[in-house]
């Protein structure tokens, strides 16, 4: 956890755990959230303006935003706005007053997941939280999974993949034999090496596989 302080960036590529951001410039309120995101073992980071978390911002950064709309300097909104031009893929929980239920629906009609209106039981927050972190692990899982497919595609030797792109193509064995100018035997066995490989069960799981890489 950190307080009002931005932390180090993680090395280029290196994936982060999801956690709570929250951005309030009212320090009572701030700690006070990181205090209840704790009580229920959830990892928070804390920042006092829109400012200060945008010198922390990180492509790679998982889990949720907790946002104030009404802050000095730049706004919630004007965060909003300036994430959606970083590619931001953290889900955002607008806090708002009573007077700023319009910039809520606006923030919305944005991207926003949700919003709160101050002041909110302890549980009420909780229930946001756990919803957005959800909704960002939905929109993180087709990343996670066409990195898992990359990976495994790149296991395969340059003969393996030659022989997968023909089998999703729809071409037999014996076709793909007489292109590479190999035996079928030679194909049969890439062909079960790069099955395997991609974890593979069946022909549709490595078309599905070849969907996901483009080819």
């Amino acid at each position: 956890m950190s307080d009002d302080t931005a932390s180090g960036k993680p090395d280029s590529g290196e994936e982060e755990a999801p956690r709570v951001f929250i951005v309030d410039d009212d320090e009572g309120f701030r700690d006070s959230m990181v205090m209840l995101c704790d009580s229920v073992g959830l990892e928070t980071e804390a920042f006092a303006s829109a400012a200060e978390f945008l010198r922390r911002f990180s492509p790679e950064m998982r889990g949720c935003l907790l946002l104030d709309v009404r802050m000095p300097g730049m706004s919630g909104l004007e965060l909003q706005q300036e994430l959606s031009r970083r590619n931001s893929r953290v889900p955002i929980v607008f806090m708002t007053g009573h007077g700023d239920i319009p910039m809520a629906v606006a923030a919305m009609k944005a991207g926003a997941a949700d919003f709160l209106s101050k002041p909110f039981s302890h549980q009420e927050l909780l229930d946001r939280i756990h919803r957005a972190l959800r909704i960002g692990e939905r929109e993180e899982e087709p990343r996670r999974r066409e990195a898992e497919v990359r990976e495994a595609y790149e296991r395969l030797t340059p003969r393996e993949q030659d022989v997968m792109h023909l089998v999703v193509q729809g071409a037999a064995n014996k076709v793909i034999a007489s292109r590479l100018g190999i035996s079928q035997r030679t194909v049969e066995i890439h062909r079960a090496h790069a099955m395997e490989k991609m974890e593979a069960d069946s022909l549709a799981d490595l078309v599905r596989s070849a969907v996901v890489l483009g080819l």
